[in-house]
């Protein structure tokens, strides 16, 4: 598996810098869907017994906004652009060192389970989860809490401070160890997104070839629907195999609700929920995660592709310049 030129020092910081841009632009979009979803998951009181999951989300965005206004629907963004930018830029650093790696030792071309494995390490980073666990804890917080109320943290900094004086680090980094039920859901994601995007690029380079045309390794994408048709197909099949444990995660959390640990959050949502409460908040969080992951990843590869043809052309011209000389 050959980069080729990058445009900053190594491919990994131009993927790093790609995850960053693309995590700040699907969270810029996504952000009152996002509130919304958090306040779903963290509820107790019993579901509206609709099958229509649009409904509930529109009342819940109407009522936001008639009692708290615009500020209302966007209350928690700063911590929520800080740890998606921060995650998706740690995330595809290390995940494109890790691939490059095992592309060394396997002949340049990676299987399904490599990408499994690459993806698993990229996202169990202990870094990416120390860095960014307590931005998690000071988002969910301020998406459950009224920008108004008297004890409401005014900003990432504020949640911080606050968190740390009045429950110290242990408070910072509750729900810390549940994020490694989180790597499975990326990995399956990511094995799935990589093959599918494989199998795209072959198909369009033999058509390509086919009739006649040339194929620049490196300069050429796919179409924007065809990233979204296969991020959003490889999302929906690892989030509805992993939900439970965001469910869980959110409610550890928050302060609103009283879940002083893992077993009694589970022991308490089976008892007075049942099933259905570990999946609270789902259709929301598919309306919302499959437009966000679709827009995060067309940014992403965007952005990825356009760093590495300005490095390609930056190294012809360097060629260039070197033969004239």
């Amino acid at each position: 598996m050959s980069y080729g030129p990058s445009f900053f020092a190594t491919p990994a910081l131009d993927h790093a810098f790609s995850g960053i841009g693309a995590g700040t632009v699907a969270v810029l979009c996504m952000q009152p869907l996002d509130l919304v979803k958090v306040q779903f998951q963290v509820s107790t009181a019993p579901p509206a017994g609709t099958w229509n999951p649009l409904k509930p989300i529109y009342h819940a965005l109407r009522n936001i906004k008639h009692q708290q206004g615009w500020r209302g629907l966007y209350r928690g963004l700063g911590p929520n652009v800080a740890g998606n930018a921060t995650s998706w830029g740690f995330y595809f650093w290390f995940y494109t060192m890790i691939k490059h790696r095992m592309a060394e030792d396997d002949s340049g071309k990676l299987s399904s389970g490599k990408y499994l494995l690459a993806s698993a390490e990229a996202s169990s980073s202990i870094v990416t989860a120390l860095i960014t666990n307590p931005l998690w804890v000071v988002k969910v917080r301020m998406f459950t809490t009224r920008y108004d109320a008297p004890d409401a943290y005014r900003g990432i900094l504020d949640g911080l401070r606050s968190i740390a004086r009045t429950e110290g680090l242990r408070g910072l980094y509750r729900g810390t160890w549940l994020a490694l039920f989180g790597v499975s859901s990326g990995a399956i994601q990511f094995m799935a997104y990589e093959q599918m995007k494989n199998f795209a690029f072959a198909r369009k380079k033999r058509r390509v070839l086919a009739e006649g045309g040339s194929w620049r390794e490196g300069e050429e994408k796919l179409s924007n629907t065809t990233y979204t048709i296969i991020s959003a197909l490889a999302k929906l099949g690892a989030l509805t195999s992993t939900y439970p444990y965001q469910v869980i995660r959110s409610r550890l959390q928050n302060t609103g609700t009283t879940y002083p640990n893992f077993r009694t959050c589970i022991r308490r949502t089976w008892q007075e929920e049942g099933y259905k409460g570990f999946y609270r908040g789902l259709a929301t969080n598919l309306v919302r995660v499959l437009p966000g992951t679709c827009v995060t990843f067309v940014v992403y590869e965007n952005l990825a592709w356009a760093l590495r043809t300005s490095a390609l052309k930056r190294e012809a011209a360097r060629s260039r310049a070197k033969d004239l000389a």
